[in-house]
């Protein structure tokens, strides 16, 4: 059974209706985060790739994907030879870059193995707790003030940086690091069918920073490789799928509701 959005879409293709269909294929570069986005070998999957090809085929789009590190990501689409940035957070740098859509909202909170260690309130805090070695996925970015704890983190010699969540849950596993910064559910689905990782999957520990808000998580849509009618389709389509919940409804077929309350939330409007 289509749900309304898919719906509404396919009637913009019927007989007596404006045909909507995208000039080219959209090139969707994507880095493994959870299992929002997941890859084996060239084949990317995951949440966001199953809801937005239900979408393309609706209006006409193709996309096509192409697995890649998360700095490789921005770098593409910063030179123009990617044509949306998905599971990326709203930041001032990629606003200059791209058209916004709002997915969820999403918090990165401090996760580690449980232990007696005192707790940690704040990103200012950790700076100042230099016991703890820290490991964060390189690309990812919570906003400046999380940009610039990874400045001084690396000038302190603390900093491991990784490239996509499964290493960082490794290094906690085996005790080469003590805490890292991202959200649950992209921790959480970097354990999934890892045995170096896995055994720590029920001994995790969960801790908001009181200077880390939430923030709007979604796709962003090229401003440098994209057509005007292209994005405004897109545009649409992506933004109606936020409306009627079937993204929401995505995350929520994969993801405990405990791990979705923790690290991700509807949009205001949405809820």
């Amino acid at each position: 059974m289509f749900s309304r959005t898919l719906l509404l879409l396919l009637s913009l293709t019927l007989p007596g209706t404006a045909a909507a269909a995208c000039s080219r294929p959209i090139r969707v570069p994507a880095a493994i985060s959870g299992q929002t986005v997941t890859s084996d070998g060239a084949q990317v999957g995951g949440v966001i790739p199953e809801v937005m090809n239900k979408i393309g085929a609706a209006i006409g789009c193709t996309f096509v994907w192409t697995p890649v590190a998360r700095m490789r990501l921005e770098a593409m689409f910063q030179n123009g030879s990617a044509d949306l940035l998905i599971a990326s957070n709203q930041v001032p740098a990629r606003d200059r870059l791209g058209y916004f859509i709002p997915v969820v909202e999403t918090r990165a909170t401090l996760i580690s193995v449980r232990s007696e260690r005192a707790p940690v309130h704040s990103m200012q805090e950790l700076k100042a707790r230099r016991e703890l070695r820290v490991a964060l996925v390189r690309g990812y970015d919570f906003g400046p003030a999380y940009q610039a704890l990874g400045r001084d983190l690396a000038a302190q010699g603390r900093l491991y940086l990784q490239p996509q969540p499964r290493t960082v849950a490794r290094m906690l596993a085996e005790g080469l690091a003590d805490v890292t910064i991202m959200t649950g559910i992209a921790f959480v689905g970097g354990l999934y069918g890892d045995a170096r990782s896995e055994i720590i999957a029920g001994k995790l520990r969960s801790e908001p920073l009181d200077d880390l808000p939430w923030l709007r998580s979604g796709i962003y849509l090229s401003k440098k490789s994209l057509s005007a009618a292209d994005r405004q389709l897109l545009e649409r389509a992506l933004t109606e799928a936020v409306r009627d919940g079937t993204w929401w409804r995505a995350l929520q077929r994969h993801y405990a509701a405990d791990l979705l309350n923790d690290s991700t939330r509807q949009l205001p409007q949405s809820r």
